[in-house]
């Protein structure tokens, strides 16, 4: 069922329920075919830049056409939640950094509560609405709908900058039924820049756009299960659990990052020692990092991490 415009809900209204949940931006996207986007993902999994993550080899159709996720889809949400707290890694070559996006608790359960709520309420004004709702758990291309609803461009290092908060958040995708006055899309302004390409230890942004996750770190810190090549070892600059190398030396973090206003992105695991991970057990590690992002590897792969980096 498609819902018009004579219904209950607006922009604005979506927009002030949202950010009172605490969504910095919002931006609306009217459903299109993703066709060239998908060719281009074709590309990227055809010279094997996904590496191991296969999942991103499947439901091309979905990712191409959210029809096939929500047959009656009319429009995209895109949220941002910004997490950018101030705080710098220490000077120490004996500690092993951890990417701003796990220093604080899991940005899963911040979000899809925030979605939940905002889902709520947006049913309780139009009960014919319909939404699916993604925090990159799904088949859904989250950053390239962030680009169309206007929530900012696509860096060269494949993350999406918005020219007020730079590049430091969390994107949410809601699908759904329902038609919108639609946001403007915001041009690229990385212009000639290419900073986040020369500052990669591995070289792994290897064009415009591109990235091949065999040689990024935060895929082989994170996403890898195997034992990291032995080629990259020295290349690594002590990041222990993701990288934040291509967004840290982007000049529109330099001068437009805004301190998150979401006391759980503050940091609580911004370092990690060699002792201090190498001496862990599961209990503990599940203990420790029970709502942290950094459970995500697991012990053997952030024990892996630790000596790859120290050993």
């Amino acid at each position: 069922m498609t819902v018009s415009f004579m219904s209950k809900l607006t922009n604005q209204i979506v927009i002030e329920k949202a950010k009172q949940l605490g969504f910095d931006l919002v931006g609306f996207a009217k459903v299109h075919l993703l066709e060239v986007e998908t060719e281009r993902l074709q590309q990227w999994l055809d010279m094997g830049y996904q590496a191991s993550m296969s999942y991103m080899e499947k439901n091309l159709h979905k990712r191409k056409d959210v029809k096939e996720i929500l047959p009656s889809a009319k429009s995209v949400i895109s949220l941002a939640l910004n997490y950018y707290t101030p705080e710098k890694h220490s000077s120490s070559t004996n500690n092993g950094k951890v990417s701003r996006y796990a220093w604080g608790k899991d940005y899963h359960l911040v979000i899809w509560q925030k979605i939940d709520e905002l889902e709520t309420e947006l049913k309780q004004l139009e009960p014919e609405l319909e939404t699916l709702s993604y925090v990159d758990t799904g088949p859904v291309m989250d950053k390239v709908w962030a680009v169309r609803a206007g929530i900012g461009w696509m860096g060269r290092h494949t993350n999406v900058i918005n020219p007020d908060y730079g590049s430091w958040f969390f994107i949410a995708t809601i699908i759904t039924n329902y038609e919108f006055d639609y946001s403007e899309i915001i041009t690229d302004h990385c212009g000639t820049c290419t900073a986040c390409i020369d500052a990669c230890p591995t070289n792994s942004i290897v064009n415009e756009y591109v990235v091949d996750a065999n040689k990024c770190i935060s895929f082989q810190t994170i996403e890898n299960k195997n034992e990291i090549p032995i080629d990259l070892k020295g290349k690594f600059d002590n990041w222990i659990f993701g990288c934040d190398i291509c967004q840290d030396v982007c000049p529109w973090n330099q001068k437009f990052s805004v301190i998150s206003s979401v006391k759980e992105f503050h940091p609580l695991n911004k370092e990690l020692t060699y002792d201090e991970v190498m001496n862990l057990d599961t209990h503990n590690f599940k203990e420790q990092f029970a709502e942290s992002p950094i459970k995500r590897t697991k012990l053997k792969g952030l024990q892996r991490n630790a000596k790859f980096l120290f050993e």
